[in-house]
């Protein structure tokens, strides 16, 4: 029995088994035993013999007088044949359409979802070969029509939901758009709220994907904020696993790296409790958003990111965490050469390993100073293993920033920095003010006692670092 069969006895309130046995008499007539005799000896030249096959399936449509449970199993196998295995495309729509005749009264409400469900899977998921969009369209088309005459509304806002994910994965945008369009206007009109909000998030995520691939950042933050507005639904965590995956990114396009911390741990979160593969990238996304932030936390002490700590694909980025914070770039440079394909292959995470790499450079450059007074910048262009260029606008940027004190001289390209004075010479400075000051105040009360003085008040300018020192 293959998925079709077992499909069929889940689908059935009437039956029990994948065979058409019951206590009726109708049943035992020997025409039916015919027909399905018929379907089953059909079913198995499917492979070998796909034309054999496809013609003992419209055979069993037309004996049957009237639509009933073969009929339309013979349908939805002929469409199977003609779509994945001969791929003849707009010959499966035509039989296609036939079978949705079948869903008024000839088989369960159940069974007839499933069934097209299925359909419409293996029609968007690519496994007919190259199939014109226009063909995928009527595909869609023909069975919200069909839907909509049976008053089901709940199975066209899932094939409305069905067609604009497959957009979503052709990056056809315009058609994406439009169905998006007709999907907020089906949803306003509903008056379940919980059902609204849920059905409104998941249109969101599409949405809000549409506008992060298509980079209209301005879009994706309006929906994103929308998505917070939303009450009273609830949703698939998958589907705010990707609301909160595009949130990440979103704040990782703004440099605001804490915010993206918080979302991508969300989205890894809602993946992971949806047991969906996306999981291991967003902890991926996670991990480098805590590195960017400078944080001394590892991400992987939370009990939820710990279980994957050993996983093949996470290791990379555990090793790169450890070099991070013992700031050993050259470790960390080894560790992105030896694996490519786990960390650099992702666009994302590539177009941010340079911010990475420059904040852990920095750190390094910071702590390789310390010692020294002066140094030539060829020497720790040496010691960074980048260009000169590159450490003088890094050191640039430490000096504006008052992270380090000191000058480049442009003409000897050197570093020189200037050391700043202990807490004794600190004291003595100040006490040196402090005995100006006193003397100026002397000098004061003297001229005023003889008449000679102005009312000098010199005193207020006294100073006060002998306090702080």
């Amino acid at each position: 029995m293959d998925d079709d069969d077992a499909e069929y006895m889940q689908g059935s309130d009437d039956e029990d088994y994948g065979f058409d046995y019951s206590d009726n008499d109708d049943a035992e007539d020997s025409g039916d035993v015919d027909i399905e005799n018929m379907y089953y000896v059909a079913k198995s030249k499917k492979d070998d013999n796909p034309e054999e096959a496809l013609k003992a399936f419209r055979a069993i449509v037309d004996k049957e007088e009237t639509k009933g449970d073969w009929g339309f199993k013979a349908l939805k196998q002929a469409t199977k044949v003609l779509f994945q295995i001969l791929h003849r495309p707009e010959e499966a729509l035509q039989t296609y359409i036939q079978l949705l005749t079948y869903t008024k009264s000839a088989v369960t409400r159940n069974y007839s979802e499933k069934s097209i469900n299925k359909i419409l899977d293996y029609v968007g998921g690519g496994k007919g070969g190259p199939v014109d969009v226009n063909i995928l369209e009527r595909f869609y088309q023909v069975t919200k029509e069909a839907l909509e005459e049976a008053k089901n509304d709940r199975l066209s806002a899932k094939t409305n939901l069905k067609l604009a994910k497959l957009w979503l994965d052709r990056k056809e945008y315009s058609r994406l758009a439009n169905i998006i369009r007709d999907l907020h206007k089906s949803t306003a009109e509903s008056e379940d709220q919980q059902s609204r909000g849920t059905q409104l998030l998941e249109i969101y995520a599409l949405e809000i994907q549409m506008y992060n691939e298509t980079k209209n950042f301005k879009k994706l933050k309006e929906i994103y904020n929308a998505t917070n507005e939303v009450r009273s639904a609830i949703p698939h965590p998958r589907i705010m696993g990707v609301i909160k995956e595009c949130g990440g990114k979103m704040w990782m396009g703004e440099r605001q790296w804490a915010r993206a911390g918080e979302d991508f741990f969300e989205s890894f979160r809602n993946y992971d409790e949806a047991g969906s593969a996306q999981r291991i990238q967003v902890l991926k996304y996670l991990v480098l958003a805590n590195m960017l932030t400078g944080s001394a936390v590892n991400p992987f002490d939370s009990q939820e990111t710990q279980p994957y700590k050993t996983d093949p694909q996470i290791t990379p980025m555990t090793s790169l965490v450890d070099a991070y914070q013992r700031r050993e770039v050259h470790a960390a440079e080894k560790i992105l050469r030896d694996n490519k394909a786990q960390i650099m292959d992702d666009p994302f995470i590539r177009y941010y390993i340079g911010d990475l790499l420059r904040s852990l450079r920095t750190q390094y450059l910071i702590d390789l100073i310390k010692p020294y007074t002066r140094l030539e910048l060829s020497f720790l262009a040496r010691q960074l293993n980048v260009e000169k260029s590159e450490v003088e606008e890094m050191l640039i940027d430490l000096i504006l920033e008052g992270k380090i004190a000191g000058r480049i001289d442009q003409v000897t390209m050197r570093l020189e920095l200037y050391k700043e004075q202990t807490l004794e010479q600190r004291r003595y400075s100040a006490l040196d003010k402090w005995t100006t000051a006193l003397e100026s105040i002397h000098s004061a009360i003297v001229g005023k006692a003889s008449g000679r003085g102005s009312g000098d008040t010199s005193f207020v300018n006294m100073p006060t670092e002998i306090f702080d020192a």
